[in-house]
């Protein structure tokens, strides 16, 4: 059966299908509007309505600024977030979400993993390289969109041409039988045979057939890598792609598996990979969202040590916030257009610790709130994904019925929230420990109940955690 591709949504293929061709960029988010993007993130997300809405606000600013007028486009910068919060509250998953909803080209980074030019680590800019890359598949895989019904035809001629004997290769031919009407008769039968074949396998009876196939593999050069060497030569990798020789081998594969390697083969073949490069460094800097993840790991404190490093960042995170041109292997990306998105906990530190140049550069500021009670119970029971419908949907894998009680619930968020006031505030991250806690011997004895139905309510809940949770010091080992 013919392979499909998976696609992404409608707009966002229309949107790289235009970049592609060299059109102007718009953004895949331009039938949304700042409510209806609040509106999708409520949907997984509880409460942090102001952070919902500066995010709203800074996507659909980037569609806006593609219909102004060239000249002024370029004058127009992305208003770069801060969001400030607890942990668990909440940033990371509007990150998350966001890049769901956007289907722009979205990387999200640890602060924390980056180190300043000349120490030991990443640098900055390697951050920018990833975007790239995440673009470069999005706009790959738009192209192979588009070319998959004339590499599906190519990958039949290929098969039927593994499957179908040559001309000239039959067993009984002989130069005596080479005549004219020989030869059409004999084309004439390959081709009832070819069409027969053909027939075959669209209807898939071939599937199981074993065909003898060519498979190239790329030898992957081993490196020695060392301190600064992934900004010393950012195309060394293309460039022993280029030089390794590509080992070949003979493989015995089924018709299934071979139309896999061949549709591979065939799109790589029909591919253009300067256009797809040009067409990804464009997006990138036209759409572009990084989502720079606790910042605030990286402000200096009194003390000595990393501290150096830790400024250093902040230094070298400076110019690309601001907007310069980075090298990459596809060619130089300017970051100018690029939405930066930042959130730390900041507990031991203040926003205004950060250099104030990068303060400037975060012009929105967002606080995001700690959790309260009732929005633990909306945790637990309004989003798609809520752990209540997750722990529903594993143990019906059992055969085993669970059934939270609107007073379970309750009480679940009661327990959460006081933990999170007696010991440290993590936030909605604290639901998944009591979770573990209250269900982890059903979860144990549940593949040998043979099925059957649960109710968790507030006297199971206070019978599983109430010991656990007034011990202070035992909670903070167990949940």
């Amino acid at each position: 059966m013919p392979l499909k591709i998976n696609s992404n949504v409608d707009a966002q293929l229309n949107v790289l299908n235009r970049l592609v061709q060299g059109q102007k960029v718009e953004t895949p988010l331009k039938e949304l509007t700042p409510r209806q993007i609040v509106a999708e993130l409520d949907r997984h997300i509880v409460g942090q309505p102001d952070a919902k809405r500066a995010v709203a606000i800074a996507v659909r600013n980037r569609w806006r600024r593609q219909h102004l007028a060239p000249e002024l486009q370029p004058e127009v910068a992305p208003k770069n977030i801060l969001m400030v919060g607890p942990t668990g509250v909440g940033k990371t998953e509007i990150a998350r979400r966001l890049a769901k909803l956007t289907g722009a080209p979205f990387i999200k980074v640890e602060a924390t993993k980056y180190t300043e030019v000349g120490y030991y680590g990443r640098d900055v800019e390697s951050m920018v390289r990833e975007l790239v890359e995440n673009a470069i598949g999005l706009v790959r895989e738009t192209e192979r969109a588009s070319v998959e019904a004339e590499a599906q035809q190519r990958v039949e001629q290929r098969l039927l041409d593994l499957l179908v004997t040559p001309a000239g290769e039959e067993e009984d031919a002989s130069p005596e039988d080479d005549t004219s009407s020989g030869s059409a008769a004999k084309a004439r039968r390959r081709e009832r045979t070819r069409e027969k074949m053909r027939k075959m396998l669209a209807s898939g009876a071939l599937d199981e057939r074993k065909v003898e196939l060519t498979v190239e593999q790329k030898a992957v050069p081993m490196m020695l890598t060392g301190m600064g060497m992934e900004q010393m030569d950012f195309d060394l990798q293309g460039m022993f792609e280029k030089i390794m020789p590509k080992n070949s081998s003979r493989r015995e594969l089924s018709v299934a598996e071979a139309r896999r390697v061949l549709f591979e083969q065939e799109s790589e073949g029909l591919i253009n990979p300067e256009k797809v490069n040009a067409a990804a460094i464009e997006l990138a800097e036209n759409l572009g969202i990084i989502f720079i993840d606790e910042i605030d790991k990286v402000v200096a404190s009194d003390g000595k040590g990393a501290d150096v490093s830790r400024q250093g960042v902040q230094r070298d995170l400076l110019p690309i916030v601001e907007g310069t041109t980075i090298q990459t292997r596809y060619g130089s990306v300017r970051t100018d257009h690029v939405l930066f998105v930042a959130a730390g906990a900041f507990h031991r530190a203040k926003p205004s610790d950060l250099m104030p140049e990068l303060q400037g550069r975060f012009p929105i500021r967002v606080e995001l709130t700690d959790l309260t009670k009732q929005d633990f119970v909306r945790i637990l029971t309004e989003p798609k994904s809520a752990l209540t419908k997750q722990y529903v949907a594993l143990l019906q894998t059992e055969g085993v019925e669970l059934e939270f009680t609107d007073d379970a619930v309750e009480s679940l968020a009661s327990y959460a929230f006081q933990v999170n006031q007696t010991t440290q505030n993590i936030g909605a991250r604290r639901l998944s420990t009591i979770m573990e806690r209250l269900l982890e011997e059903l979860s144990f004895e549940a593949a040998d109940m043979g099925g059957g139905k649960v109710t968790i309510n507030a006297a199971h809940v206070e019978q599983r955690l109430d010991k656990v949770a007034k011990d202070e010091d035992l909670s903070k080992f167990i949940l």
